[in-house]
């Protein structure tokens, strides 16, 4: 029976470094060759924390593939596959931890402009909402009696619809209706006064018999 090769130093190594990545910090003078064993095993957030806490060491080499692999994963391969074009075309080369970095910025001020005319709108559409409710309370007489802005009240509460109640009132209102309206009353106070003055007298009996009897007298002759 044949046994298993027993692991190097530096297999047990790079497992223990593996099975505590989260731990990682400063790599130091680590070897390229190590680092491209340990590091694909890292997150985003501890490759970050490995990239920030190395002082003195471009880690390019081991990990500007792992970020191309992010930026990938975040924003799609066409994305990725454009921003590669667009530097073969220009002839310029950024490390992908950089065009990650920037294409998150970019992401963030879309995302809170996005947000901000989100909430512009919303305030728009209040502040409508809150004009309307104001001219239709404005607008809408009040019922019974009562004086709508100390002018004369109307009765239009058999109408449902404020627009019909708003045209009635308006036509109300009209030259025509009022010419007409004191046309009406004119009329009534002329003939009141005629009326008054055709009324006969009345007399009553006693007072008829009185005048009767005045000048039915008859003369006396005077010696």
């Amino acid at each position: 029976m044949m046994k298993g090769k027993t692991p190097s130093l530096i297999d047990l190594c790079v497992r223990t470094a593996i099975d505590n990545i989260r731990y990682l910090g400063d790599v130091g003078e680590t070897d390229i060759d190590l680092l491209d064993r340990i590091l694909p095993h890292c997150t985003l957030d501890q490759l970050m924390h490995v990239e920030k806490c190395t002082k003195g060491r471009d880690l390019s080499p081991a990990t500007d593939k792992l970020w191309r692999k992010f930026y990938e994963k975040e924003f799609g391969v066409k994305q990725t596959s454009d921003v590669v074009e667009n530097m073969r075309k220009k002839k310029v080369t950024f490390k992908w931890k950089q065009l990650y970095e920037a294409k998150l910025k970019v992401e963030a001020e879309r995302i809170n402009k996005a947000g901000a005319r989100l909430t512009q709108g919303y305030k728009k559409e209040d502040a409508r909402k809150q004009s309307r409710q104001i001219q239709l309370c404005t607008k809408v007489p009040p019922s019974g009696n009562k004086r709508f802005f100390g002018g004369p009240s109307y009765n239009v509460s058999n109408l449902k619809s404020n627009l019909m109640k708003k045209a009635k009132i308006e036509f109300l209102k009209s030259d025509e209706v009022k010419n007409l309206s004191a046309m009406k009353k004119n009329a009534v106070h002329r003939n009141h006064g005629a009326s008054s003055m055709m009324k006969p007298c009345s007399v009553s009996g006693k007072g008829l018999a009185l005048t009767s009897s005045k000048y039915n007298k008859p003369a006396t002759r005077r010696f």
